[in-house]
């Protein structure tokens, strides 16, 4: 049975328990919130595998609350699933441009909302595979577990915010990442990063890289890219 921990933000006692109900069948554990403002500290206390979000909430609606998750280090990687009221298609494209990772819409089916939640975190565990898999780029080897990157026989030591910039690019050889994607990524406590700095960043990265410091490309007007 499954032992994922997840957060209910619903301010309807019958959708609550139904909720509750249909997911501690299947194993879940579940927490239920009521506000907004209790969502976002249950959130970085609990750190629930995902988050079904009601977005009409009293206070602080839905849709705020998604903003906040997303923007913060601490919850930004939970996944999250808007239950929205028919009619509010508006607000779902809100949701979704938000970072929401999907969307059910009010009546729903248990089993429906039961699905959908085993694909979003489904998605969830796929990333997070591919986020600790061991990078081989001609002569690199980006380790994330280790927070490593070796060249050769060497070792390159990198900021955690170089890495984690190296690591995103490397991710996806060839593909051209904005600014804004990159700070999206990889913004951290550990460094305010901005558009800005982005580029003092690949300075940084690119000299510390020495001989491999052709692997990160700068596409003017645009951004950056790992070389194929």
């Amino acid at each position: 049975m499954s032992k994922n921990k997840i957060l209910i933000v619903e301010d309807e006692g019958d959708i609550q328990e139904l909720v509750a109900y249909n997911l501690g069948r299947d194993g879940y554990q579940t927490r239920v919130v009521s506000t907004g403002e209790e969502a976002f500290t249950a959130a970085v206390n609990m750190k629930p595998d995902a988050i079904l979000l009601d977005l009409m909430l009293p206070g602080v609606d839905g849709l705020e609350v998604c903003r906040r998750l997303k923007g913060s280090v601490e919850t930004q990687h939970i996944p999250v699933l808007m239950m929205t009221a028919k009619g509010e298609e508006s607000d779902i494209v809100v949701g979704l441009e938000l970072g929401a990772d999907d969307y059910i819409t009010k009546p729903f089916s248990p089993k429906v909302l039961m699905a959908r939640l085993k694909a979003v975190l489904r998605r969830k565990a796929r990333e997070e595979t591919r986020e600790t898999s061991v990078l081989v780029r001609g002569e690199l080897r980006i380790d994330p577990g280790r927070h490593e990157v070796c060249a050769g026989e060497g070792t390159i030591d990198l900021t955690a915010t170089e890495f984690r910039v190296l690591h995103f690019l490397a991710r996806k050889p060839g593909w051209v990442f904005t600014r804004q994607q990159i700070v999206d990524a990889v913004k951290g406590e550990d460094y305010p990063v901005t558009e800005r700095s982005v580029d003092v960043q690949m300075v940084g990265l690119r000299k510390k890289l020495g001989d491999y410091a052709d692997c990160v490309e700068t596409v003017r007007g645009i951004g950056y890219r790992f070389r194929e």
